[in-house]
C-alpha cells in the first residue's frame, strides 16, 4: 500500500491541507499527517487545530511513496525551515518519487532547485520564486514526480491529480461522482 505523508505547519492553509487528506484516504491510500512543530497539535491560518497523526523526530521516510506540502504563507515558511524535511524532499525527487506541493508551498522546491526545467504552478504572486520553473497559472500541473496546486479553490483538484497518479482515472471518476463533485 502507499504510503503518503503529508506534513502540517504552524501557519497551514485549513483546506490545502484537509481537502486532500479526505480525498486520498477515501481513495484507499495511507496518509500520515506529521507534524514539523515538536507538537502534535498544528495550528492553522485560520486557528484551526488539527492534531498530526505523528511527529517529524518518529517517523522514517525510507517507506514513503509521496511527500505532501499544504500551502498558507506562514506555514510554508515553517515547513521551509525544517531541515529533515528538506532533505527528505531532496531525497524523494533524487529517487523519482512523488512530491507535492500547493498554493505558496511549491516556492519551497523552487528555492531547493527542484524545479529546474519542469512545469510547475503555485499561488498567483509567487511565481518568481519557482526558480528554474516554466509557470503555467494552471490550477494543478503536474511534471514527472511533481504535482504543484494553485491554491485553496484548487484543494480537491489536487489531491485527486495525487490520487490519479497512483491509482488512475478511473478511481478519481468514481471518487468525484460519489462526492458529487
Amino acid at each position: 500500500m502507499n504510503k503518503i505523508y503529508l506534513f502540517l505547519a504552524d501557519g497551514f492553509e485549513t483546506v490545502e491541507a484537509l481537502a486532500p487528506v479526505d480525498v486520498m484516504r477515501r481513495a484507499g491510500l495511507n496518509v500520515i499527517t506529521v507534524s514539523v512543530m515538536g507538537r502534535k497539535g498544528v495550528v492553522s491560518s485560520h486557528n484551526v487545530t488539527v492534531e498530526a497523526d505523528a511527529l517529524l523526530a518518529d517517523c522514517d521516510f525510507t517507506d514513503a511513496d509521496a511527500l505532501v506540502l499544504p500551502g498558507g504563507l506562514v506555514g510554508t515558511d515553517n515547513l521551509s525551515a525544517c531541515e529533515p524535511l528538506c532533505k527528505e524532499l531532496a531525497r524523494m525527487n533524487n529517487e523519482n518519487k512523488l512530491i507535492a506541493a500547493i498554493c505558496a508551498a511549491p516556492t519551497l522546491f523552487g528555492r531547493m532547485g527542484l524545479l529546474a526545467g519542469r512545469k510547475a504552478t503555485c499561488y498567483p504572486g509567487c511565481e518568481a520564486a519557482l526558480t528554474g520553473a516554466e509557470y503555467t497559472a494552471a490550477k494543478v500541473q503536474q511534471d514527472g514526480n511533481i504535482i504543484t496546486g494553485c491554491g485553496p479553490g484548487a484543494s480537491f483538484d489536487f489531491g485527486f491529480a495525487i490520487i490519479e497518479y497512483f491509482c488512475g482515472e478511473e478511481i478519481v471518476a468514481t471518487l468525484r461522482s460519489q462526492m458529487q463533485f
